[in-house]
């Protein structure tokens, strides 16, 4: 068992002692703030749940502070132009929530923004230069007034935070391609005036904020800066999959940035990598390894003399253990893994890092949800996310008992949260074990913690007083004889099989079946479908040095028609693809299977190509089980159905589906 006790020594950030090495990334803040400026209820919960946890630092997400500059910034600090006077609504919320968090010996951080430049648009930018995501239209350039008025904002809204109760304030950000990132970056800043050129007048306006913040509110005050260390950028708009060819930030210039920042007065540097070209290195998916960051930090530490905090995929617990512990950084970052988990550092001081809820590096509810959804983020495997006052689970008293049918993600969210709410709860599985689609799922290497999480699921099972039925399928009879007050039916899915000539070949697979059987594949395979589960599978094979195939009807990979794929792992996994010479015949199906491979059509010439292959998988799609709720037309109880039984999505479908209903009964 690994002892973590370096992880859990107290560190200084300036003149505020952080009582341990975790700190709870900086994360949006759309859904934070009411019209009159005040914290939500739901968010405050949402950051007491996280100090009661066990965070030593919270990182607010980022405040816009600038009210003239940009067309359209959301939620400014010092609105004072309306009915409501923001300034005063948000330093009452904000003195409420930091005595709520201090009672867990938790201390606080806001971060305030300058800024998203070219990043949105209708934002200002260092210089006229293509607003991201669309071609030929470009951000205008800030005059030298206009970048005076946001530090000076910058300044007012450090002065605010600090009457409120904050014990610090982060300046957001030299990251992820934001205004201060594109100011420092030689690439986007062609100012000829003192804030362009060299390094340090690319700079200057994040010395000018710290200096300003340092000299209105004191030098005790400490101010951290949120920054990339490299941007992985290969050129404008394409990333760097391995950063070999680096158009944007090296590892060697954001060195010598880190000196210069410390030379400014920033007290501590928050580091992570990338930019929303590359978004992969961003918010990382699953197909990036946990803890990469520490490889680059170990120069930096060695370069500064401030405490260096590390995020980005740090949430494997022992790499960050020693990493603290062989002084390569001074803090770790979470961020995806605390919405999943807010209690995760609890957990590991008790030792019992096997009981932290697994974050999966999806990015469907945190990511996609929160910055191209629109909607405040949460997380697929924990519903109650950034919503912890008015969607936790109320035990209820009057215990019912329920049958759940399936014992997949859902069937087992679905037992877990009705058994914490006092009810009595019967399982049953057909197959001889528990977890569904998440056991072939997390087959593949880079998807340990979608296994993680199915084993964190039976854990939990496990502690709790849920019947379970293992290789025994649920019938109207059975549940005839149990007579329960509630069912609910978590069958899954099955894989489609396309009605082809040649479909019942011995070379052909379901997805399913390739992932449960790999020893079965062979070394030229055709993978029929381009969506998540083709391609991740094509990744697979990929890495074992098989020769991969994927057709698809469609004319991209990864054209979801149903949940969309986040955009940092579209982004990656096509990168992936293309860098392990995947075959992808886009615009194409499948007509016609032979004992040696597959005839492929072109959708509009209708040209057919034979492909020769091993294996041929089917990665076309699944079916929802619905055979036992069809036969259940008049029954005495309450009948539900969820996940795949009720439509085929992803894994966030599943267990949202299971807690909402189990949260009801």
């Amino acid at each position: 068992m690994t002892d973590f006790r370096h992880s859990f020594t107290p560190f200084k950030i300036g003149s505020e002692t952080i009582k341990n090495r975790y700190c709870l990334a900086p994360m949006g803040n759309s859904h934070t703030m009411d019209a009159t400026g005040a914290h939500t209820p739901d968010s405050m919960e949402y950051f007491v749940e996280r100090a009661r946890g066990g965070f030593g630092l919270l990182y607010t997400g980022a405040y816009f502070s600038d009210l003239e500059v940009d067309a359209n910034p959301t939620d400014p600090l010092l609105k004072v132009d309306s009915p409501l006077n923001h300034p005063v609504a948000f330093r009452a919320s904000s003195m409420e929530l930091n005595e709520r968090i201090s009672v867990y010996g938790a201390k606080m951080f806001a971060q305030i923004t300058l800024g998203v430049g070219r990043n949105y648009l209708n934002m200002k930018a260092p210089s006229k230069i293509e607003v991201f995501g669309h071609p030929g239209v470009m951000a205008e350039a800030l005059t030298k007034e206009e970048i005076k008025l946001k530090v000076d904002y910058a300044v007012k809204a450090a002065q605010l935070m600090q009457q409120s109760g904050f014990a610090g304030v982060e300046v957001h950000s030299i990251h992820w391609g934001y205004l201060l990132d594109q100011f420092a970056l030689a690439n986007s800043n062609h100012r000829t005036d003192e804030y362009g050129g060299s390094l340090e007048n690319r700079l200057r306006i994040s010395r000018e904020v710290v200096e300003g913040i340092k000299a209105a509110c004191g030098q005790d005050f400490p101010v951290t800066m949120r920054f990339s260390i490299k941007s992985y950028l290969k050129k404008s708009g394409k990333a760097s999959l391995d950063g070999s060819e680096e158009y944007g930030r090296t590892i060697e210039e954001g060195i010598e940035i880190c000196r210069l920042l410390e030379s400014y007065g920033y007290d501590a540097l928050n580091v992570d990598t990338g930019m929303y070209e590359s978004y992969y290195y961003a918010t990382p998916p699953m197909y990036l390894e946990r803890g990469y960051m520490i490889n680059f930090v170990k120069d930096v530490k060695k370069a500064i003399n401030i405490p260096l905090l590390t995020g980005s995929h740090m949430n494997d617990p022992v790499k960050a253990e020693q990493a603290v512990k062989d002084g390569i950084t001074d803090g770790i970052v979470i961020g995806r893994a605390a919405i999943a988990d807010p209690e995760y550092p609890r957990k590991l001081q008790r030792n019992d890092a096997e009981a932290i809820r697994p974050c999966i590096s999806c990015n469907i509810a945190c990511i996609h949800r929160h910055l191209f959804a629109g909607v405040g983020f949460s997380c697929a495997v924990n519903p109650v996310a950034s919503r912890e006052l008015r969607y936790a689970l109320k035990p209820n008293f009057n215990s019912k008992q329920i049958v759940v049918v399936g014992g997949g993600v859902a069937g087992m969210e679905a037992a877990r949260s009705a058994t914490l709410r006092g009810h009595k709860v019967i399982l049953f599985e057909q197959k001889n074990q528990l977890g569904g689609h998440l056991v072939p799922g997390g087959s593949h290497q880079f998807k340990q913690q979608v296994g993680a999480l199915n084993q964190w699921y039976q854990q939990e099972l496990g502690k709790l007083d849920v019947e379970i039925h293992l290789e025994e399928k649920a019938t109207v009879d059975t549940l005839a004889k149990i007579n329960p007050d509630a069912v609910i039916l978590a069958s899954g899915s099955t894989s489609i099989t396309p009605p082809i000539q040649g479909v019942d070949e011995p070379i052909v697979y379901s997805s399913i079946e390739a992932l449960n059987n790999p020893e079965k594949i062979g070394e030229n395979v055709l993978i029929i479908g381009g969506g998540l589960v083709g391609c991740e599978i094509a990744l697979e094979y990929s890495r074992e040095n098989k020769n991969v195939t994927i057709v698809e009807n469609l004319p991209e990979i990864l054209l979801s028609k149903g949940a969309p794929v986040p955009y940092p792992n579209k982004l990656m996994l096509s990168d992936l693809l293309l860098e392990s010479q995947v075959a992808i015949w886009t615009n194409h199906q499948l007509t016609n299977i032979t004992a040696d491979g597959g005839f492929v059509s072109h959708n509009e010439s209708k040209e057919a190509t034979f492909i020769k292959a091993d294996s041929i998988i089917l990665a076309v799609g699944f079916t929802s089980n619905v055979e036992i709720a069809s036969q259940l037309t008049s029954v005495p109880y309450d009948i539900y159905q969820i996940g795949d039984e009720r439509n085929v999505s992803t894994i966030q479908s599943a267990i949202w589906d299971a807690y909402e209903v189990a949260r009801s009964i």
